[in-house]
């Protein structure tokens, strides 16, 4: 049986914030498919004064952990170029791009798995001794980049410029439609997917976990196995096209 070449109508729950979500959810439409918005993570500014200090100082390498890490940033600096800083990298391509829109290009991005295990793997991270590094992040980030470049002689510090909440919103609407609109469901995060899951609560359970569900990691796709979900699927890589590709690839 031949792979369709589209979605064909078929109904995707996308849960990426609301001000990230639409690159995907026209290349899903654009795909044949429905794109159902239903954000399940908003991005507050932390308003932390330790944080706008951090980024003014110099440092020898300044990770942006994702594109709302950038976006967050960018507002509490004056120089978009990031002139004290030797090396900046990204987790992955979007990123990248948003660095790069601001005007300064990152040095470092991973070739294929937009992770951190993936950038630890790039050797010009393997010795840090002696070097200063600023991991820009949300409230309450992974520790496994900053434990690694510790262990690699580096001093390490953190910029939390953004946090994520959970919405308050009524899922009375989608619950009353899933079965006739809500095909498949993905999820970018660990935090995104388990949202979800508080969100729709104990009535919309059941079906939840019987939807088919494209996540971007490993350690998501664990995640999901522990909530109970039936069908999972790993997109290739961590962008766009790469999740829409994976949703295809269930019909």
């Amino acid at each position: 049986m031949s792979t369709p070449a589209d979605l064909a109508g078929r109904g995707v729950l996308v849960t990426r914030p609301a001000g990230q979500a639409e690159p995907l959810c026209r290349l899903i439409e654009s795909a044949g498919g429905r794109a159902i918005r239903f954000p399940t993570i908003a991005i507050e500014p932390t308003h932390d004064p330790e944080a706008t200090a951090l980024l003014g100082e110099s440092w020898d390498l300044m990770y942006f952990v994702s594109p709302n890490a950038v976006e967050q940033a960018l507002a509490l600096v004056a120089d978009a170029g990031w002139p004290r800083v030797e090396r900046v990298a990204a987790v992955g391509r979007g990123t990248a791009r948003a660095l790069t829109a601001a005007g300064r290009a990152p040095d470092l991005v991973p070739n294929d798995r937009y992770e951190s295990e993936a950038l630890l793997e790039m050797p010009e991270l393997s010795d840090m001794r002696g070097r200063r590094v600023l991991i820009v992040r949300g409230e309450g980030g992974r520790a496994l980049f900053a434990q690694t470049m510790t262990e690699r002689g580096a001093e390490v510090r953190f910029a939390e410029v953004y946090r994520r909440v959970r919405p308050s919103v009524d899922v009375a609407p989608l619950l009353a439609r899933w079965r006739e609109e809500v095909d498949f469901v993905m999820a970018t995060s660990d935090e995104v997917l388990l949202n979800l899951a508080e969100l729709l609560g104990q009535e919309g359970r059941a079906r939840l976990l019987a939807t088919p569900l494209v996540v971007i990691a490993e350690r998501t796709a664990q995640t999901a196995r522990d909530l109970g979900f039936q069908t999972i699927r790993v997109a290739e890589r961590a962008d766009d096209e790469s999740i829409v590709r994976a949703l295809i690839a269930f019909s």
